[in-house]
């Protein structure tokens, strides 16, 4: 190659390399290795598109050891519960109390009694016989959950969105994270959440619908008087998306506000992991990313439980021979996963379309139509409301 030529090759090169995304690679020993069932490992795994692949695969339990959770369900309207993200009339994060109830009851949704008593439902033993009821689940100290994440992040062709009770990631902390919890409008009934931003699944585990290690700038933002009792750090890493790219707070690790964020909430900017594409939080709630830029694995989430995500049901692996009460993802209401079945698609797909369409009382022939099926099908799948 001519001399002359060389500087020019060198130019190229350098430019080339800064336009080239940096991108970090998940690192199991940065997690809380106690809360491991099994140490990490890494295993070949396919991704979403199709390729071949190598990703770490991590097993842990329903609940970190020391993680103190609650409150969700207040007892009484004299009581203060968790929070809860209203998506009607009045939208906004609140705290669940009396004000917050009695503002729904004006709304037509009523979860309490003539005596002020909050109607309340353990969906790991008994389905809600109210029209409205606070979910509050008991764990399952059996559960294990197995999650995958790509040893080297790809970037999709396109971002994927995250819809309701989308599986997001899993913190440092070892719990699993999940996208907003589905809606009143749509179930009829409130899985709480606790005050750091997390509940406990049908099947009996507890995970995150906010970035609980900076939960409390919303609450800032947003005027909602409540306390997480996990340590805050805006510019702290919270976990990884199920893409391998990290997860952090609402600020810069020098404690600067992003500039350049993408439409999942993401950029490339240097972290205490270097330089990298990462996702951060924002002050609205959920405050997580609103899509996912990179891809995920197959299979990426999968539990021992009989219900809810992931689920594994009775019998198939000689197990569980005493499942929980049947529970869709999140709090739907009883019979999703079992209409979803009938119908050949998931119970996410079906509550998200349910919940585009307006909810309890939505046009089931959008429905259908979004879904690919027959209206009549899907009418004589869904269940019943209770009473009725």
């Amino acid at each position: 190659m001519p001399d002359v030529f060389k500087p020019l090759l060198l130019s190229a090169c350098a430019s080339l390399a800064l336009a080239m995304p940096a991108y970090a690679h998940p690192d199991t020993t940065t997690f809380e290795q106690s809360a491991f069932v099994e140490a990490p490992e890494i295993v070949d795994c396919t991704l979403e598109d199709g390729t071949e692949a190598q990703c770490h695969q991590i097993t842990v339990g329903y609940l970190p050891e020391g993680l103190e959770i609650g409150p969700f369900c207040p007892a009484t309207l004299d009581d203060a519960g968790g929070i809860w993200g209203w998506s009607g009339e009045n939208a906004g994060l609140y705290r669940v109390d009396g004000n917050f109830l009695r503002m729904l009851d004006g709304l037509g949704y009523r979860f309490f009694d003539e005596d002020g008593n909050v109607y309340s439902v353990d969906n790991a033993t008994e389905q809600p016989t109210v029209d409205h009821a606070c979910i509050n689940v008991s764990v399952d100290e059996s559960v294990e959950i197995t999650m995958l994440l790509p040893v080297d992040s790809v970037m999709a062709k396109t971002p994927s969105d995250l819809g309701v009770v989308s599986k997001i990631g899993v913190a440092l902390d070892d719990v699993p994270i999940f996208s907003d919890a589905p809606p009143i409008q749509v179930t009829g009934h409130m899985p709480a959440l606790d005050t750091c931003g997390g509940h406990v699944d049908p099947g009996g585990w507890y995970h995150w619908h906010g970035t609980s290690t900076d939960v409390e700038t919303v609450f800032d933002a947003q005027g909602v008087r409540a306390d997480c009792a996990l340590e805050q750090d805006a510019s702290a890493q919270f976990g990884y998306a199920l893409d391998g790219f990290p997860m952090f707070g609402s600020l810069e690790a020098d404690g600067s506000v992003p500039v350049g964020l993408d439409a999942c909430g993401g950029h490339i900017a240097v972290t205490a992991l270097g330089e990298t594409y990462h996702y951060h939080t924002s002050d609205d709630f959920p405050n997580l990313p609103a899509c996912l830029v990179g891809v995920r694995a197959q299979n990426n989430f999968t539990t021992t439980a009989t219900a809810g995500v992931g689920a594994q049901r009775a019998g198939e692996d000689g197990r569980n021979e005493a499942p929980r009460p049947e529970g869709g993802p999140g709090g739907m209401p009883p019979g999703f996963d079992t209409a979803a079945d009938t119908l050949g698609i998931t119970a996410e797909a079906l509550l998200e379309a349910m919940t585009a369409a307006g909810g309890r009382d939505a046009d089931l022939a959008e429905v259908a139509a979004s879904l690919g099926i027959q209206e009549s099908a899907l009418r004589d799948a869904l269940p019943l409301a209770p009473g009725q």
